[in-house]
C-alpha cells in the first residue's frame, strides 16, 4: 500500500509541538547537601526558560503570584527561611501598577536544617508563577529527601529539639517578608468555624430519598454516544477513509466466492474496527481513571497542549503539511495481514485502516475523548468510541451486503479536499475552546468572551468566503462555478457569523454557550437577563442564607464545564427561572477547577483513608461535593436548608426548563414546610 508510506516528517512536527507545549517554564533541581553532618541543607535550583520571569517570594500584593516553599519535616527542623544566591530584579509593571520582583536565567535557594534525630526526612513542595510576554503559567514541583546525621553531642538539647519537632510535627516555611505559618491546618478547620462543621456532614442517604440520577446519567451517556456517532460519520467522508470503502469491499467480494462469506468477512472487519476503538476508550479510562480524567480536562497544561495540537491538525487539513503516522507501524500491520489467515488477517486489516486514517480521525477522536473525560463517568470514553466506530464500520458491512450500491457511491476527488479544509476551519474554532478553559481556570483574562466571539466571527466568515471559492489553499482545485451545495453551506456560515455579532454587546448566544466563556468575562454587556451568584463561597453562602432566611441553591460548576455553560444559557435565562432564583434563593456557585490558592492548605482524609492536601478553592469545593453529596460530575445543582440538608433531588445536566422549575418549586415548598 503506497498510501501508507508517507509518514515520518509530519509526526515529528506533532511531537515537537507537544514537547514544546509540555516543557515547563521553569525546570527544578532539588537535592540534600552536607548529608551526614550536623548542618545539612536543602538546595533548590530553578532554571528559568528564556523569555520567562519567575516571581520572587516577596513579590508585592496585587502583582503576580509569589514563590512559595513548603517543607514537611520529620527528624529535623528548618532554620530560618530559604535564601537566594542572587538578588531579584525589580521592575514596575504598568498592568498591575506595582513593582514586580522576579528572577531570570537561574537562581538557587538554600534552606538550612537542624537534625533532631539520626534519620530525618524533608518533603519539599514548591508553588509559584512564571510569565512571559504572552501569558503566565503555574510552576512548581515536589520531592521527598531523606538523610542521616551524627547523634548530637548535647543530649538534652537534642531531646528538647526532638520534643519540639514532635509537637509541631509539620513545619511550613514560606520565603516571604511575613512570618512562617503552619503548612496544613487541622481537618476541623474546613469550615473555618467549629460551630459550622455540621455543614460538611455527609447527606447521601437523605439525598437518595429524592434522587433521580440514573435517568440523567443515561442521558449523558446517550449524548456521548451520539457525539461519537456523528464524529464517525464525519470521519467517513475524509480522504483517509472514503477511498478505502470500495477498495476493502471489493477485496472481500473477490476473495470469497459466495456472497454470504463476503458479508461475513465485512461484518467481522467492521466488528474489529469497533473492538479496536472501544478498547482504546477503555484503556484511556483504565490508565487515568474517571476522576483523574475530569481533573485532566481542566488542567491548563493539558488544554494548552490540546489547543496547539488542534491548531496543528487544522494547518494540516488546510494543506500546510501532510500528517501521517510512522511508516514502520503500517508496514508492520501490512506484513501481519500477509502472514496470517482467517479472522486474524481480517482483524489486522482493520488495524491497518485505523493507523492509515489517523491523520483524519485523530483530531475527531481526541476531541471526543476530552468531551467524554469531562463527564467523570468511567464508561464514557468507551461509549463515545463505540459510537464513533459503529458509524465508521457500518458502510463496509452495508456495501458488502448490497454491492450494487458501490456504483452510486460518489467518486473520490477535489470535493474531499474541500471536506478536509472545512474540518480545518472547525478544528481551529474548536481549539479556542480549549485555550479558553485554561484561561478561565487560571484567570489570565487573555481570551474573554468578546475576544472569543470576535475570533469565531472571523473564522466562520472566512469559511463562507472559502466555500464560495474566493479563498484557496495549497491543494484546492480552482472553483470555476459555485455549486448549489457550496452556496447553501456558505450562506449558513455567513449567517452564523452574523448571528454571533450581537454577542459582542452581551447577547446570550445560546447555541455556542457550551464553547464560549461565560458572559461574566465580558467587559461590556448590554444583556441583563443572566443569573449571577450572590457568593462563590460555601460557608459565606450558608451564613447569608441564615441572615436572609432563604434556602440555598448550590451550583457545583467549572470553568471547563461545557454542560454548565449550556445549562446557564438554556435554563437560567428563562424569566421565571431567573425570577425564582433571584428572589427565593441564595445562589452559591462553587467552581471545582478554581486555581486560586487557599489562605493555607488543608489536610483531609478521604473516605478510603487516603490523606490529601487541599491547596486551592477548587480542591475544597470538589472535596465538598464528593464528601457531602457523593457526586463528582458537573453541573450538579442541589437545594439545601440553612443546616445544609437537602430539600430536593440533585439536578444534573438537563436542558429542561419545566423540570428545572419543578425542581426549584419542590425545594421552596419543602423549605416552607420545614419552617412550620
Amino acid at each position: 500500500m503506497h498510501y501508507m508510506k508517507r509518514l515520518l516528517f509530519s509526526l515529528s512536527l506533532i511531537l515537537i509541538c507537544i514537547s514544546a507545549a509540555a516543557a515547563d517554564a521553569v525546570n527544578w533541581a532539588i537535592s540534600l547537601v552536607d548529608d551526614n553532618t550536623d548542618h545539612p541543607s536543602v538546595k533548590i535550583t530553578a532554571t528559568i526558560n528564556p523569555g520567562y520571569h519567575l516571581y520572587a517570594v516577596d513579590n508585592p500584593a496585587g502583582g503576580s503570584m509569589p514563590l512559595n516553599f513548603f517543607f514537611e519535616v520529620k527528624g529535623c527542623k528548618t532554620v530560618g527561611k530559604p535564601s537566594a544566591n542572587k538578588k531579584y530584579t525589580k521592575e514596575f509593571d504598568d498592568v498591575f501598577d506595582v513593582d514586580q520582583h522576579f528572577y531570570d536565567g537561574s537562581v538557587t535557594f538554600t534552606q538550612k536544617l537542624q537534625p533532631t534525630d539520626k534519620n530525618f526526612s524533608v518533603n519539599v513542595e514548591i508553588q509559584g508563577q512564571a510569565c512571559n510576554d504572552t501569558g503566565c503559567v503555574q510552576v512548581g514541583t515536589a520531592k521527598l529527601l531523606k538523610g542521616t546525621s551524627p547523634v548530637a553531642a548535647d543530649t538534652k538539647e537534642a531531646e528538647a529539639a526532638k520534643e519540639e519537632e514532635e509537637v509541631a510535627q509539620l513545619t511550613a516555611t514560606t520565603d516571604s517578608l511575613q512570618s512562617a505559618e503552619p503548612f496544613m491546618t487541622p481537618e476541623a478547620n474546613l469550615s473555618g468555624n467549629e460551630a459550622d462543621k455540621s455543614w460538611w456532614n455527609n447527606v447521601e442517604a437523605e439525598l437518595r430519598v429524592f434522587e433521580d440520577a440514573p435517568e440523567q446519567q443515561g442521558r449523558s451517556l446517550l449524548y456521548i454516544f451520539i457525539a461519537g456517532f456523528i464524529g464517525g460519520l464525519i470521519a467517513l467522508v475524509t480522504p483517509c477513509v472514503w477511498p478505502m470503502i470500495p477498495m476493502t469491499v471489493s477485496f472481500f467480494l473477490k476473495q470469497n466466492k459466495s456472497r454470504s462469506k463476503s458479508v461475513g468477512s465485512a461484518a467481522i472487519y467492521g466488528g474489529s474496527i469497533i473492538v479496536i476503538y472501544v478498547v482504546l476508550g477503555l484503556a484511556v479510562t483504565i490508565i487515568f481513571g474517571a476522576s483523574a480524567l475530569n481533573e485532566l480536562a481542566t488542567s491548563a497544561l493539558f488544554n494548552i497542549i490540546f489547543f496547539l495540537l488542534l491548531v496543528v491538525f487544522a494547518i494540516s487539513f488546510m494543506g500546510g503539511f501532510e500528517l501521517t503516522l510512522p511508516a514502520s507501524w503500517t508496514n508492520k500491520m501490512d506484513s501481519k495481514v500477509d502472514t496470517t489467515t482467517g479472522l486474524l488477517s481480517i482483524f489486522f486489516m482493520a488495524f491497518t485502516l485505523v493507523l492509515v486514517s489517523f491523520s483524519c480521525t485523530g483530531p475527531i477522536i481526541g476531541t471526543l475523548l476530552v468531551e467524554a473525560a469531562a463527564t467523570s463517568n468511567f464508561v464514557s470514553p468507551a461509549v463515545g468510541m463505540f459510537g464513533f466506530a459503529l458509524a465508521l464500520a457500518l458502510p463496509f458491512t452495508i456495501f458488502a451486503m448490497f454491492p450494487t450500491m458501490l456504483k452510486a457511491m460518489p467518486k473520490s476527488g477535489g470535493w474531499m479536499n474541500t471536506v478536509k479544509v472545512v474540518l480545518g476551519f472547525l478544528e481551529l474554532a474548536l481549539a479556542l475552546k480549549f485555550l479558553s478553559v485554561a484561561d478561565l481556570a487560571y484567570g489570565w483574562r487573555i481570551l474573554d468572551r468578546e475576544v472569543f466571539v470576535s475570533l469565531w466571527i472571523v473564522i466562520f466568515f472566512l469559511l463562507g468566503v472559502y466555500l464560495l471559492g474566493k479563498l484557496r489553499f495549497p491543494h484546492d482545485d480552482e472553483v470555476e462555478k459555485c455549486g448549489v451545495g457550496r452556496f447553501m453551506l456558505a450562506c449558513i456560515s455567513f449567517a452564523f457569523a452574523v448571528y454571533m455579532l450581537p454577542g459582542l454587546w452581551g447577547a446570550p448566544l445560546k447555541s455556542i454557550s457550551a464553547f464560549s466563556p461565560p458572559i461574566s468575562t465580558q467587559d461590556f454587556s448590554l444583556f441583563e437577563g443572566d443569573v449571577h451568584a450572590e457568593v462563590d463561597d460555601f460557608e459565606e453562602g450558608m451564613r447569608l442564607a441564615q441572615q436572609l432566611n432563604k434556602p440555598v441553591l448550590l451550583d457545583f460548576s467549572g470553568y471547563g464545564c461545557v454542560n454548565c455553560r449550556k445549562m446557564e444559557a438554556a435554563v437560567w435565562t428563562d424569566p421565571d427561572v431567573k425570577s425564582t432564583i433571584d428572589n427565593d434563593y441564595i445562589l452559591v456557585t462553587l467552581m471545582v477547577d478554581e486555581k486560586k490558592a487557599l489562605p493555607e492548605p488543608i489536610k483531609i482524609t478521604e473516605s478510603d483513608g487516603t490523606v490529601r492536601t487541599l491547596r486551592t478553592y477548587g480542591d475544597k469545593w470538589s472535596y465538598l461535593q464528593r464528601s457531602k453529596f457523593g457526586a463528582n460530575a458537573q453541573p450538579f445543582h442541589v437545594i439545601v436548608d440553612q443546616n445544609a440538608r437537602p430539600l430536593a433531588p440533585a439536578f444534573v445536566y438537563k436542558e429542561d426548563i419545566p423540570a428545572y422549575k419543578a425542581f426549584l418549586e419542590m425545594g421552596k415548598s419543602n423549605y416552607e414546610k420545614g419552617k412550620k
